[in-house]
C-alpha cells in the first residue's frame, strides 16, 4: 500500500513522479474508455459525442493533477462512458430521443434559393454557406447545386444536381 501511495500520492501536492504515474494510468484508462464508448464518440461529433469529449477531458484531468480523489474520478468517468453508450444505443432505436439529443438536419438551400427561416434557425448567413460550398465543390457559384443542408453535427453538406 505504501508503494502505491508513494507512486501516486494523494491530494494536490504531487511530485513530478506521482503526476507522471497518474498521467500514465489515466492515458491508458482514457484509451480504454474511448474503446468502450465506441467509434462514434470521436468520429461523428454530434452534441452527444462532444459531451463525452469535454466531460472526460475535464474529469480525468482532475485525477492527474490531484484536484479530486483518484478512484471517484475513475468511477465518474466510467459512468459518463456508460451513459454515452446507452444514449447512443437509444438514439439508434428511438427516433424521438435521437431528435431530442442530436436534432435534425436543416435544409438551407433549395430550388436556387436560400431558405432564410431555416438559415436563421441554423444561425448561419449566406456567406457562411457559400464558404462551405467553395470548400467542398471548389467553385464559387451555386448553379450546379440542388440542395444544401446543415447536418445534425453542424457540418454543411452540398448535393449537386444529377446530370
Amino acid at each position: 500500500m505504501n508503494i502505491i501511495l508513494e507512486l501516486f500520492g494523494s491530494g494536490k501536492d504531487l511530485t513530478i513522479l506521482q503526476m507522471c504515474c497518474r498521467g500514465f494510468v489515466i492515458f491508458w484508462f482514457s484509451l480504454l474508455l474511448l474503446r468502450i464508448s465506441g467509434r462514434r464518440s470521436y468520429g461523428l461529433k454530434s452534441p452527444l459525442d462532444l459531451i463525452i469529449s469535454i466531460l472526460l477531458g475535464s474529469v480525468l484531468s482532475r485525477a492527474v493533477v490531484g484536484a479530486s480523489p483518484f478512484l471517484p474520478v475513475v468511477c465518474c468517468s466510467l459512468l459518463i462512458v456508460i451513459l454515452h453508450r446507452l444514449f447512443s444505443w437509444i438514439n439508434i432505436h428511438n427516433k424521438t430521443f435521437r431528435h431530442l439529443t442530436e436534432g435534425k438536419k436543416i435544409l438551407l438551400f433549395e430550388n436556387g434559393d436560400f431558405l432564410e427561416k431555416n438559415m436563421n434557425r441554423a444561425l448561419v448567413d449566406k456567406e457562411d454557406v457559400i464558404q462551405k460550398v467553395r470548400k467542398q465543390t471548389f467553385q464559387n457559384d451555386l448553379q450546379d447545386i440542388d440542395k444544401i443542408y446543415m447536418e445534425r453535427n453542424g457540418e454543411v453538406s452540398v448535393v449537386k444536381f444529377k446530370h
